[in-house]
């Protein structure tokens, strides 16, 4: 009995059907609003860019969950009885198919370097798909057409990579267990050489790198909790206070929450919580040491940190600017000279042409008699 089988036939249901047409695959969703009796666990034929697929229903969404607002294909059925043996009895053809092709590819030439890892028919058999894997792109027009005067499925020659090849063959991983692409993976997501450094793990090439040739999938399972862990721990070579007394980083453990310090050529390891920041503990006890502005540079513990000295310019202050005989300021103007020599200057201007006065008849008559 399968976990479907044990469901609760009442079990709710939505608008939206995650369906899978592999054991192990991604989910694509439908549109199920028409069928209000479909429930997960059941298989139904729905329409895809590859023709008609069988696949089974794997959860139900409500159109709110979704979130994406989008539109979907509609469910073209349910599967019935006769679909599931069609599709097993063109399930037990697949081998047969891909030793044919094999046999072909041969005879052709030019597939030297390539190589073809499955058959896979549709459930009612309109179209064969053969799966393959090579380093370079290659040209299978030839092969494909001898392919199809042999068949009277429409015939798809499709080539995949390397980790698509190690999960349909299979197989044990380095850890002593199934593959993971093999037995829950459903998409591969990119995996760096960033992921393993963060982890602490060796760089050798036979210690990174999984049965498909490319970086093991599981460096990526528990990056996340190294990175948050080790925002929070010292890094190496960073002089740290410890119970034991002053020393130096020379490991991180992040997930031990831990650090191994030397302290006069003996190695501890110190949690987190033991660990006193040297630097930062100097550069506040400099900063409470120092005076502030409202105390000048007596101590204090306000708190408010020394302002730093004002560069000296080329004005005088209020002190040092010169003064008058009599006590007043000396005002400048924009020239540079005395406001007062501008003044006196003013007056002297002004003076001729405020105190010329019209010259009176009378007087002027007698001037040029005396002249």
């Amino acid at each position: 009995m399968t976990i479907y089988e044990e469901m609760d036939a009442s079990t709710p249901t939505g608008s939206i059907a995650g369906v899978r047409f592999y054991e192990i695959g991604k989910l694509y969703h439908f549109s199920c609003e028409h069928l209000p009796e479909l429930r997960v666990g059941d298989y139904v034929i729905v329409e895809t860019t590859r023709g008609r697929q069988l696949g089974q229903v794997m959860n139900m969404l409500d159109p709110d969950e979704d979130g994406e607002g989008r539109e979907y294909k509609p469910i073209l059925r349910l599967a019935t009885p006769t679909d599931m043996m069609s599709q097993k009895l063109w399930k037990s053809r697949e081998v047969e198919a891909l030793i044919s092709c094999r046999e072909k590819a041969a005879a052709t030439g030019g597939f030297e370097n390539v190589k073809f890892v499955e058959a896979q028919y549709n459930f009612d058999g309109t179209l064969l798909a053969i799966l393959f894997s090579a380093e370079e792109k290659v040209n299978t027009s030839r092969l494909r057409s001898r392919l199809q005067r042999s068949y009277k499925a429409k015939v798809e020659l499709r080539q995949i990579g390397p980790r698509d090849v190690a999960k349909v063959l299979g197989g044990m991983g380095a850890c002593g267990i199934t593959r993971c692409c093999s037995t829950f993976l459903t998409d591969f997501s990119p995996i760096s050489i960033k992921m393993a450094k963060a982890q602490g793990v060796s760089l050798n090439p036979s210690e990174i790198t999984g049965m498909c040739g490319r970086l093991r999938c599981c460096l990526l399972y528990e990056y996340e909790q190294y990175v948050e862990a080790r925002k929070h721990l010292p890094k190496r070579n960073k002089r740290i206070g410890t119970p034991h007394g002053e020393g130096r980083v020379i490991d991180v453990l992040p997930l031990s929450d831990a650090v191994v310090v030397i302290v006069d050529d003996t190695r501890h390891t110190v949690m987190r919580e033991d660990i006193i920041p040297l630097e930062e503990w100097e550069a506040l006890k400099a900063k409470a040491e120092s005076g502030c502005s409202k105390h000048g540079g007596e101590a204090c513990d306000c708190g408010a940190r020394q302002p730093e000295a004002e560069t000296s310019t080329d004005e005088p202050s209020a002190e040092e600017k010169p003064r008058q005989p009599d006590g007043k300021k000396v005002i400048k103007g924009k020239s540079g000279k005395s406001g007062r020599s501008r003044q006196r200057r003013g007056r002297r201007r002004g003076g001729k042409r405020r105190g010329s006065k019209k010259p009176n008849p009378s007087q002027g008559g007698q001037k040029d008699s005396d002249g």
